[in-house]
């Protein structure tokens, strides 16, 4: 059974993972396009849109979607609740963002910022209007539609936002292809699912109760992520902040590609398992070193090709974020230790906790940006972030421990050894490349990206086979890919290119 529910997840994860790539290669298609057709500052002027929107967006979140997973018997009731409060929320936020407007156009001395908002706002209003039926596809881990409803609002937006920058050479762009994925996502809940919620208030106790700490995290959490871009907005211009956002998208792409569709999936698999605590804390383990094995190398990878993959990708008007993609993919790289545990105390119903971490990083990274180095420049900000992650990596792991009692310290030193290993020889095998040769960008990313996909498996290998070829992510993964060559070579298509006997 153990078994058979491995594998299930596995397949999903693969699933998840397939889809999720595809889905994020249309934005990474978007974001070269959109970087060669605009310019910084119509970045920057979008990214202080969306950091205000997303703010107020947070002040009013009372995690119902979380509360609906969590409910293995959630009735049509909780569904209209749950829709209700979310609408509610969604109109109040529209307000205060439309009539905020002008006060956050002061604040980043930027006049244009306030239509850009309160069109923001009527995007939001929009959005509150999604089908809440559209949860039960990842509830309920059917993740072929949880996929398509995701790509088709993907691709839509997509579109429009490309035709609409090519016609217009202008951040407006950014905004009506926002506002069209919002409308098209609406339309498209309601055709791709049978649920027709009305307005209701019968379960507004029973989810508030679940969603009370869910709010104070979930402000922690957006404040976490983005107060340093409203610090660099606030203190130096509209284009370095553009620099700044696109950076740490970038930096975060390869690392959250492996995590956030494996998290998507784990989340509703570890509440399936959370009345066994054994078998919890085996599938955390799996998925912990599973996401390290995985994520450590992506992140890395991400900091040393920065150079070459932004003047080849994005263009030379983009190489001032270099720095910033290099010191921010060691922020990401955090994701991969943390991001499963911060699933398990969601499970485990300890959201309390997850407040307490996110909370304590707010206000150790305000304190140092704000108290102590009040004058900090946008790349001191963001070594400043690194500091305060790192700094929450020990206290996410103490609040781990506390939660799944039957974790060890040592269950996570294991985790991110080989790996960590790995990275450090992948680095010193890739760093020097670009000083000792002088190759163009283009044959110079390619040779970093080749020999780093050479060093990191056959140390990893390496380390695993002196352990003894110890069960874990090595072996898992390994088993995984016999198991899918296995059933190609079974396939009719397959065999036809195969030698006969």
């Amino acid at each position: 059974m153990r078994g058979a529910g491995q594998t299930s997840v596995f397949n999903s994860v693969v699933l998840t993972v397939t889809m999720q790539w595809t889905n994020r290669f249309i934005g990474f298609v978007s974001t070269l396009i959109l970087a060669r057709l605009l310019v910084p500052d119509d970045f920057g002027l979008i990214a202080m849109g969306t950091v205000v929107v997303g703010l107020v967006d947070m002040l009013l979140d009372l995690g119902v979607n979380v509360a609906l997973i969590q409910n293995r018997n959630a009735a049509p009731a909780h569904y209209n609740t749950a829709w209700t409060i979310r609408l509610a929320q969604a109109a109040i936020a529209a307000l205060i963002v439309f009539f905020a407007a002008p006060f956050f156009a002061q604040y980043f001395h930027d006049p244009r910022v306030e239509l850009v908002l309160q069109l923001m706002a009527a995007g939001m209003l929009i959005g509150g209007l999604e089908n809440i039926g559209v949860i039960t596809f990842q509830k309920e881990m059917r993740f072929g539609l949880d996929f398509r409803f995701a790509f088709f609002k993907r691709i839509f937006g997509f579109i429009v936002t490309i035709v609409a920058a090519w016609l217009l050479r202008s951040y407006w762009a950014l905004v009506i292809g926002a506002l069209a994925g919002r409308c098209f996502g609406v339309f498209l809940s309601y055709h791709m699912h049978p649920m027709r919620p009305r307005f209701s208030i019968e379960k507004l106790k029973e989810l508030f109760l679940i969603s009370q700490w869910m709010l104070a995290k979930s402000i922690g959490s957006y404040l976490n992520g983005n107060l340093d871009k409203v610090l660099v907005g606030r203190r130096i211009n509209t284009t370095m902040l553009g620099g700044y956002t696109l950076a740490d998208e970038i930096s975060a792409m390869p690392s959250s590609e492996v995590l956030a569709p494996l998290n998507r999936v784990l989340f509703p698999a570890f509440v399936q398992a959370k009345h066994d605590l054994t078998k919890l804390k085996e599938l955390f383990l799996q998925a912990q070193a599973v996401q390290c094995l995985l994520a450590f190398p992506a992140a890395i990878g991400a900091m040393l090709v920065a150079k070459e993959a932004v003047f080849v990708l994005l263009g030379e008007k983009w190489l001032f974020v270099v720095p910033f993609v290099q010191v921010l993919s060691m922020v990401h790289l955090v994701n991969a230790i943390i991001t499963s545990g911060g699933y398990v105390m969601l499970t485990l119903g300890k959201v309390h906790y997850l407040t307490i971490f996110v909370w304590v990083q707010v206000a150790f990274f305000a304190f140092m940006t704000i108290l102590i180095y009040p004058d900090s420049t946008a790349l001191q900000i963001a070594w400043l972030r690194i500091l305060t992650v790192y700094l929450g990596l020990f206290l996410a792991i103490y609040l781990l421990m506390r939660s799944l009692k039957n974790v060890r310290l040592l269950n996570f030193i294991r985790s991110v050894f080989r790996p960590f290993v790995g990275v450090i020889m992948m680095t010193i095998g890739v760093l020097p490349i670009a000083e000792i040769l002088d190759y163009p960008p283009v044959a110079t990313l390619l040779l970093k990206i080749v020999i780093g996909l050479i060093i990191y498996p056959v140390v990893i290998l390496t380390l695993w086979w002196i352990a003894g070829r110890p069960p874990g992510a090595e072996s898992y993964l390994l088993g995984k890919i016999e198991t899918f060559l296995d059933s190609a070579k079974k396939s009719p298509w397959v065999s036809r290119f195969l030698p006969k006997g």
